[in-house]
């Protein structure tokens, strides 16, 4: 499998694209202005216990409160809150945890009453990023998070990826992150660590140590409801994350985003610096690898599928509803119930794409096209699980039920990624009527005397519907002939067969539009 990721920078932020054998897979929008990523770290401040709710209200500085369950606190929260009371009185000077007495872990079945109080200050971490209406989800079990491994204060435990088969390798790691791991730190050992040697490992860690002792030198003088400590952005977090020998090249059409990408890449697997690529091409960057074409037809109501069925997805306060129908495929030479299985496997397959791309999280139902063979139904569950192994998002999957329907919860940390795929006519501007055709050559020329007389541009282009250049085109003494004699200046004409037949624009010499 051949892994690419398309990087479109602007100054709003970055759009994300990964591809998986030129299929667009993943779209992730990094905005300049969110300050509420998962992993950020903040100085909250209570505002209301719920003992209703054994939670309580928590203010980071959005503007709904955020919401922290007792269940999230974690088993080490009274260390936590006393190291915090701690380091901001100026109490205990050490950065690491060496000399720090750590608390009795809490009760699971406790209540957040007997923890926490109004206006009392405590670090909790982004889980769940604002979705909709609601303020940000917290927790208090920090942990911080390297390419290799994650590191969590307060613990003595070491834990290993579960994807991690070999006994031998296991203990290896385990051995391994002994003998560097400071005192009072656990660590969560990841995936990729699989065959990592003592340096690398030891170098993620060290790193990672390092953005504790940021956190500890902030938090004295931090104000409430403030960052103290900032996730990585989410480019560097896909990498981090996703990064392995099958990615084949990142390109970026920005010379800064170009820099920090190489530099990361550099820190985290340098052998593979070299796939970092510049777009340098006058064609956006998203146009150009075919990611535009792909958004378009991915997002909306209705997803058309190769063999010619296609998904209507409904999108609800509670769920995500998937349909699948066959639509125009016929099932000349397979019998109804082979036709519905090869269906609902393409189905399957889109859907399993469609979750990550979207982003859809909670609960989804799909409704495949019924089959009546209980082994079709296996064989299409067991498809449907292979299809979502590469969904880092958490999710479970039910057999199909009596009804047919397939029910699916996933992972929701961050708010859908929605795009609007209907666009407005540019002739009618939505209005449903257009300008008399008749007046168009008269609309262009007074254009012409806006731009040639009194902007006083040089080198235009005027770019217009095929049958429109064909018609000033047409004879010896046409109108790019009148244009010359009357204005001084040749008028170069293009066709865009992709324009209405009364839309025009104009570019200048470089090639940049003349906005009117």
């Amino acid at each position: 499998m051949i892994k690419e990721l398309i990087i479109d920078s602007s100054p709003n932020g970055a759009t994300i694209a990964l591809l998986q054998d030129k299929q667009l897979v993943e779209l992730h929008k990094e905005q300049v202005s969110n300050n509420y990523t998962v992993g950020d770290i903040y100085l909250g401040r209570i505002k209301k216990i719920m003992p209703s709710l054994n939670a309580a209200f928590v203010d980071v500085g959005y503007e709904k409160d955020a919401f922290l369950h007792y269940l999230d606190l974690g088993p080490q929260v009274q260390s936590l809150l006393k190291l915090t009371k701690q380091v901001r009185s100026g109490g205990y000077q050490s950065k690491l945890l060496d000399g720090f007495k750590l608390e009795a872990d809490i009760n699971k079945g406790g209540k957040i009453s007997e923890i926490l109080t109004k206006n009392q200050l405590i670090p909790v971490q982004i889980a769940k990023e604002p979705i909709s209406t609601k303020g940000p989800r917290l927790s208090s079990d920090l942990s911080i998070a390297g390419r290799y491994v994650v590191l969590v204060p307060f613990s003595e435990a070491i834990s290993i990826s579960k994807k991690i088969k070999s006994n031998t390798e296991r203990t290896r790691l385990r051995k391994v992150v002994e003998s560097i791991k400071p005192k009072h730190f656990g660590v969560i050992i990841r995936t990729v660590s699989e065959g990592k040697g003592v340096d690398e490992l030891q170098k993620d860690l060290l790193d990672l140590i390092s953005k504790w002792e940021q956190f500890i030198t902030k938090l004295p003088s931090v104000e409430p409801s403030k960052k103290v400590l900032g996730e990585i952005g989410r480019t560097s977090t896909i990498l981090r994350d996703i990064l392995n020998p099958d990615f084949q090249h990142i390109y970026t059409n920005d010379n800064s985003m170009f820099e920090e990408i190489r530099s990361y890449i550099h820190e985290i697997s340098p052998d593979m610096e070299s796939i970092v690529r510049m777009h340098k091409h006058k064609e956006p960057i998203f146009d150009h690898f075919g990611i535009e074409k792909q958004i378009k037809g991915a997002f909306g109501k209705t997803v058309n599928l190769a063999g010619g069925a296609y998904l209507v997805i409904e999108h609800t306060e509670a769920l995500h509803v998937i349909d699948v129908n066959s639509g125009n495929r016929t099932a000349s030479k397979e019998n109804q119930e082979e036709n519905a299985y090869q269906v609902n496997k393409e189905a399957a397959k889109e859907i399993a794409r469609q979750l990550r791309l979207r982003d859809m999280g909670g609960i989804v139902v799909i409704d495949f096209i019924d089959m009546h063979k209980p082994q079709n139904r296996k064989e299409l569950f067991d498809f449907l699980r292979a299809e979502m192994q590469y969904d880092r998002a958490k999710h479970t999957i039910l057999p199909p039920s009596k009804f047919g329907l397939v029910q699916i919860t996933r992972q929701r940390v961050r708010p859908e990624m929605n795009i609007v795929t209907s666009e407005v006519c540019p002739t009618c501007n939505g209005t449903g009527t257009i300008r008399p055709t008749i007046l168009l050559m008269d609309d262009i020329e007074n254009n012409f005397n806006y731009i040639l007389t009194e902007q006083n541009e040089k080198g235009i282009t005027l770019c217009v519907h095929p049958y429109i250049e064909a018609f000033i085109k047409k004879g010896i003494y046409n109108r790019q002939m009148k244009w010359f004699i009357k204005y001084g200046q040749w008028i170069k004409v293009k066709s865009n067969p992709s324009y209405q037949i009364t839309e025009f624009h104009f570019f200048s010499s470089k090639d940049e539009e003349i906005k009117l």
